[in-house]
């Protein structure tokens, strides 16, 4: 290490060549306990910076060189050729952060720690540009991407975060194929595309698994572990060149952790530049890190090599992440220990800032060269050109496997259905011709449509936000477009969401002896299933308006509440108020139920006694103020109320795609520095 720094003592011309770095440090902060905390780290950082591995930074003029001809890298290749090695340098970052710079070069996984809320996963957003966007807040600095800002052209990154989401019905193999047909901007041949995915799933050693399916809470499928690497493993489908993990150890067991960071550091040691945020891994996980960054309250103590000797000041047989985090962490068991935790870690980050100012000056951020890396399944992809129609039936594809492959829920479905259907059967077992009978049938007819409206919005609102978190971020990679999606879950629900209708009025119909025809029967059957489709797409707008499902949950029944009160059997619509008759006229319930009265009213005849009893059904559907409807009026007011939420859910989910933070240049007094 003395050597190395006599090499560059030319940089530091006030320090003798005779003199040790830690000599240096500790001479100039005194020879305590948190001096030699100090000097170690500032040695390794030197250590880091002037002798430790990687590409040669050239002068800022020279022009970065051209890829080998053949080697199929490029910062523009996504046939699964080769990886650009790429160095990320970030200089003066702020964004509850303090000042941070720091740099991740290829062949290496550097591994950003720190205690809890000390800023790692925000610096991991701002490097990959996945920074939700504050109007508040304002983020500054300097990213740059061998040696170019990034908004220059940058490089394909892959962003693996803590949740691991994905269509739970699908087995290991078919996410993979159906990501690389979607993401790939041109359409790869059936066999190149299978031996593609084989490869892939060989190196992510998800060979055992590649046929069971991913599953979720209602259905076991593969464990934490392996859904951590499927998601590494759809990130790298495009050949990116940088790779960021969030906590990617995060509520797995040690044995898994260790075996998704051995995925991440052979992926580095394959060319890619990895950085991951991890809050306190044991020590052989530790061990397979090549640089750290200590991160607290969002300021650097510490960025160099993660095996420096002179980071190992520790005791014998103690955890080097175990005795860092102690380090960088304040102690709030008492008023001193905060006092002087806080003070040491403010040495410790003055310490490091000042040793690091003057390499800054001297150091540029240059453009990289260095030789070009490749993937251990090298072979280009032969392309054939896909188009709009040709991604719409990969989606139809991938909604219909996952929803006539839940069974979980489809037979909780069914059984709610023929419990509901022999329920209001029992109570309505039988109806006459009386005149009682009539009101029994307009209750019987509200229920029926309150209960099919109610069943399909809640299984809609307990599933689209998730669904909507990975579709957000599908589009985020432009894999397709929304309307392609939404035409396509609108189409591949239709067999499977007809079904639970059907078989609810074939149950109840008989039992309550209702309209006894065919065809009165039909028309029952596609009200409430037409009802069905409606509540479902009221469903996807009330998932497209709230963040969480507990909110969509909460949501939409208070939505269904309005629109059953206005629903035409508990306030006529003649009576309703004038502010809000509109509410009628997009109430879905009202819609239903006065279709399934028509349906089921015309032509019958009551026994009557007196002359003011009703006699025919035209006059019950009057008191109602249904006369004068027919059934086709109902029918398409329930499409274009099932269009109107459509077309809303579309500019939701328009409006509120992801939008991320944009990287200011410094102020003016840190570029003078720079």
């Amino acid at each position: 290490m003395e050597k190395a720094f006599k090499k560059e003592a030319n940089i530091f011309p006030q320090v003798g060549e005779g003199e040790s770095l830690q000599a240096f440090i500790m001479l100039r902060l005194g020879g305590n306990g948190v001096a030699q905390s100090l000097a170690a780290l500032a040695a390794a950082l030197l250590l880091r910076l002037f002798a430790g591995p990687g590409p040669s930074l050239p002068s800022e003029e020279e022009d970065p060189p051209a890829a080998d001809e053949g080697s199929g890298a490029g910062a523009g290749d996504s046939d699964g050729g080769g990886v650009l090695p790429v160095t990320i340098r970030w200089r003066n970052i702020t964004f509850l952060l303090t000042d941070v710079s720091g740099e991740a070069k290829p062949g290496r996984l550097l591994a950003i720690m720190g205690p809890s809320g000390s800023g790692k996963t925000t610096l991991l957003n701002v490097l990959a540009g996945q920074l939700a966007a504050s109007p508040r807040l304002r983020l500054t600095g300097r990213l740059e991407v061998n040696g170019r800002p990034r908004s220059h052209g940058g490089c394909k990154i892959a962003y693996v975060r803590q949740e691991d989401l994905f269509f739970s019905q699908l087995t290991v193999r078919e996410t993979l194929s159906l990501a690389a047909e979607l993401q790939l901007p041109n359409e790869p041949l059936v066999e190149e595309r299978d031996e593609y995915v084989n490869k892939l799933l060989f190196q992510i050693g998800l060979v055992n698994c590649a046929d069971s399916i991913v599953g979720d809470a209602k259905v076991r499928g593969i464990s934490g572990g392996e859904k951590k690497r499927l998601s590494l493993a759809c990130e790298l489908i495009a050949s990116p060149s940088v790779i960021f993990a969030d906590e990617p150890t995060t509520g797995l067991d040690a044995f898994q952790a260790e075996k998704v960071m051995e995925t991440l550091r052979q992926l580095a040691q394959d060319g890619h530049t990895v950085i991951c945020s991890i809050h306190q891994p044991r020590s052989s996980v530790y061990s397979k890190f090549d640089d750290i960054m200590l991160l607290s309250e969002g300021a650097v103590v510490y960025a160099g090599p993660a095996k420096e000797e002179a980071l190992y000041v520790c005791p014998d047989h103690v955890n080097p992440a175990e005795f860092l985090a102690d380090l960088i962490s304040v102690d709030y068991s008492s008023a001193e220990s905060v006092h002087s935790s806080q003070k040491k870690i403010d040495d410790l980050v003055e310490a490091f800032s000042q040793s690091t100012s003057n390499i800054a000056r001297v150091v540029p951020i240059t453009e990289l060269e260095g030789s070009k890396f490749s993937m251990k399944f090298g072979r280009k992809l032969i392309v054939r050109r896909g188009g709009w129609w040709k991604k719409f039936w990969l989606l139809l594809k991938r909604a219909w496997m996952q929803a006539s492959r839940d069974g979980p829920t489809n037979k909780v479905r069914t059984r709610m259905s023929i419990a509901s259907a022999i329920i209001f059967g029992s109570v309505f077992w039988r109806m006459g011709r009386s005149q009682t009978s009539i009101q029994d049938r307009m209750g019987l007819l509200q229920v029926a449509a309150i209960n099919t409206a109610m069943a399909a919005l809640t299984k809609t609102v307990g599933v689209f936000p998730k669904e909507r978190a990975i579709v957000d971020r599908e589009r985020t990679k432009g894999s397709y477009g929304l309307g392609q999606y939404l035409l396509s879950k609108l189409l591949a629900e239709i067999p499977v969401g007809a079904a639970f209708p059907l078989i609810f009025g074939s149950v109840l119909y008989p039992m309550a002896r209702l309209h006894p025809t065919l065809s009165r029967f039909g028309k029952f059957c596609g009200i409430v299933t037409m009802e069905s489709f409606a509540a479902s797409a009221m469903g996807l707008t009330v998932g497209a308006m709230v963040p969480t499902t507990e909110a969509a949950m909460a949501l939409g029944p208070s939505l269904m509440t309005v629109f059953i009160v206005f629903g035409g059997y508990y306030v006529n619509s003649e009576n309703t108020p004038v502010i809000f008759r509109w509410i009628p006229r997009a109430s879905l319930i009202r819609w239903a139920f006065q279709g399934l009265c028509i349906n089921e009213f015309s032509g019958l005849k009551f026994d009557h006694q007196h002359s003011f009893d009703i006699q025919t059904g035209e006059q019950a559907l009057e008191r109602l103020s249904f006369g004068g409807s027919r059934i086709r009026d109902t029918v398409v007011a329930q499409g274009r109320i099932l269009m109107f939420w459509y077309w809303t859910t579309y500019l939701l989910l328009q409006r509120n795609k992801p939008k991320y933070q944009q990287l200011e240049p410094p102020p003016p007094q840190l570029q003078s520095l720079e």
